[in-house]
């Protein structure tokens, strides 16, 4: 396949604002790929790899420099181009019409090469390696024709704007290959690559089996308040857990091999040879999937905030120093697979009982606290004890439900002091003036409905100094447009926030605003877009306050 065909898609997807009509423009794509089916799909999401899998490790300056190296000009007028255009792609586009060395023979870009030539980006390390991945990326350039060269910039750098989610992408392979939503779903949520998808359905192979090594999309909780005996009082048989302020881990062993992931199916393990060898150690199981929280705990093992386990998740680099300064605690409360059996159909009461019976407990790699009971003055104890030990909440769990990958289905409350944080999304900043003037100073915020993005206030306070740093530096690589010292941002910061209110506003797209909001941690190391909370559950928050609905 050219990609050039590819190139048509992204045109014709961007041509239109509906959901129906992009989801008609994939499936027909999609129904005839024939052999190249994999990389399309994976393609026409913006990407070469699935979430979590890699990052292709390349930036906007980088590009420019290809850009420039490619077309003939130097910096000065790449970024005079790219001040005009605000779009690294169109940026390229235009420079390639007026390049000023025109090669002496072009050949037509495959979707093979893009793929292959950018899927080896994240391996190149070391001395040499930005010349080599200029090479690479320049190499597609100069092969690309201008209106090519737009989608090779954004697929690069992970900024395609064609409106594809994975909701899209589902629903268009199910209709494709004439096959149920629920069924591509529940493959992906086992799978995690819709390429692959994909290809059973295209064959109707929907039977999929556990794979020890490729991650699962992990079962989630819904927001259950404040109210421990409403919570309780949900399942006939409940148990209550401590809701841990960690990154969620997913625990595969086979063997003695080891591989760790978190929910966003990042691949950690290099990150965490504490968790392999605790693994190692303490499992006893030959094969499984195990499901828990990994916090940072101090020197007398009390929980730390997430921000110290971030450090850890985002390290490359320096790998066991990291493992001295922040150590760390496992804490598991299910299992998946067992012994070449998939547990997930089975009720979380045996669950946690072959859970129990194969692991052997360690100071920092255990059972999460766990106590089974519908008695509202024993979980409200357990509620308290929580809190005053450092933790979030508590999780109540239906003893009764099976495991549901990847969904909120109301198996599994959160149980947390009113007024809940949210989670919020980035979509725009301001620009600061005087000693912040190096700094974005305000930040544009967003809540989900379905699919589309809706605004719901600024944060112009509640920053230190360091976070106004920390926040300037991920914002800046994502802006996608200018308009004096305002920016829009690609959606990518999922920030957690505190308030003293939730209030009714016209001003913004969502009908509400929060009330001097205030940043409480960075969460786009274990949060992304999708998992953001929803004008719902905004509107379900603004009705419970001061009674406002019993």
């Amino acid at each position: 396949m050219q990609f050039a065909e590819l190139v048509r898609l992204y045109k014709n997807l961007e041509g239109t604002t509906k959901k129906l009509e992009k989801t008609k423009i994939l499936a027909g794509f999609y129904r005839d790929c024939g052999d190249d089916l994999y990389k399309a799909v994976v393609l026409s999401m913006g990407t070469v790899y699935q979430k979590g899998e890699q990052e292709l490790g390349v930036a906007g300056e980088m590009v420019k420099r290809i850009i420039g190296k490619v077309t003939g000009n130097n910096d000065k007028d790449v970024v005079e181009t790219f001040k005009k255009t605000g779009d690294l792609g169109l940026t390229a586009e235009y420079l390639m019409k007026h390049r000023k060395q025109k090669p002496l023979a072009r050949k037509d870009l495959s979707v093979d090469m893009v793929f292959d030539n950018l899927r080896k980006l994240p391996d190149i390390s070391g001395s040499g390696s930005q010349e080599k991945k200029i090479d690479l990326v320049g190499e597609l350039l100069s092969s690309s024709t201008p209106e090519e060269s737009i989608y090779i910039v954004r697929i690069t750098l992970g900024q395609m704007r064609t409106g594809v989610a994975a909701g899209l992408v589902r629903d268009a392979i199910a209709s494709a290959f004439n096959q149920e939503k629920k069924e591509i779903e529940h493959m992906f949520n086992l799978l995690g690559d819709y390429g692959l998808v994909a290809e059973r359905a295209k064959t109707g192979k929907l039977k999929t089996e556990i794979h020890i090594g490729r991650p699962i999309n992990v079962m989630l909780a819904e927001r259950g308040g404040s109210d421990v005996k409403a919570a309780i009082e949900t399942f006939k048989n409940a148990a209550v857990e401590k809701k841990y302020d960690g990154f969620r881990t997913e625990i595969h062993k086979n063997g003695n091999e080891i591989k760790v992931f978190s929910r966003r199916l990042e691949d950690v393990t290099r990150q965490f040879p504490d968790i392999v060898k605790m693994a190692q150690n303490s499992i006893k199981a030959k094969k499984c999937i195990i499901d828990g929280e990994t916090l940072a705990v101090n020197s007398k093992g009390k929980p730390m905030p997430f921000q110290h386990l971030s450090r850890r998740i985002q390290r490359k680099y320096d790998i066991e120093k990291t493992v001295k300064e922040i150590p760390i605690q496992v804490n598991l409360f299910d299992v998946i697979y067992l012994e070449g059996e998939n547990c997930m159909n089975l009720p979380l009461r045996e669950r946690w009982l072959m859970l129990k019976k194969i692991v052997k407990e360690t100071e920092n790699f255990k059972l999460a606290e766990h106590l089974e009971t519908n008695d509202v003055k024993e979980a409200e104890k357990f509620y308290q004890n929580a809190l005053r030990a450092g933790e979030e909440g508590i999780i109540v769990k239906n003893m009764d439900a099976h495991y549901q990958p990847g969904r909120r289905v109301g198996f599994w409350l959160k149980v947390k002091p009113i007024m809940e944080p949210l989670d919020l999304i980035v979509t725009g900043a301001e620009w600061g003036e005087g000693k912040r003037a190096n700094w974005f100073s305000s930040v544009l915020l967003a809540c989900r409905n379905g699919s589309k993005l809706l605004e719901t206030g600024k944060m112009a306070s509640g920053f230190t100094e360091d976070q106004l740093e920390e926040l300037t530096k991920k914002l800046k690589g994502l802006i996608v447009e200018t308009h004096g010292k305002e920016v829009k941002v690609k959606p990518e910061v999922v920030i957690e926030i505190g308030y003293e209110e939730i209030q009714e506003s016209s001003k913004y797209p969502s009908g509400y605003a929060l009330r001097f909001p205030r940043l409480l941690r960075l969460r786009e190391e274990e949060k992304t877009v999708k998992d953001i909370d929803t004008v719902q559950t905004i509107k379900k928050l603004y009705d419970m306050q001061r009674g406002r609905k019993k």
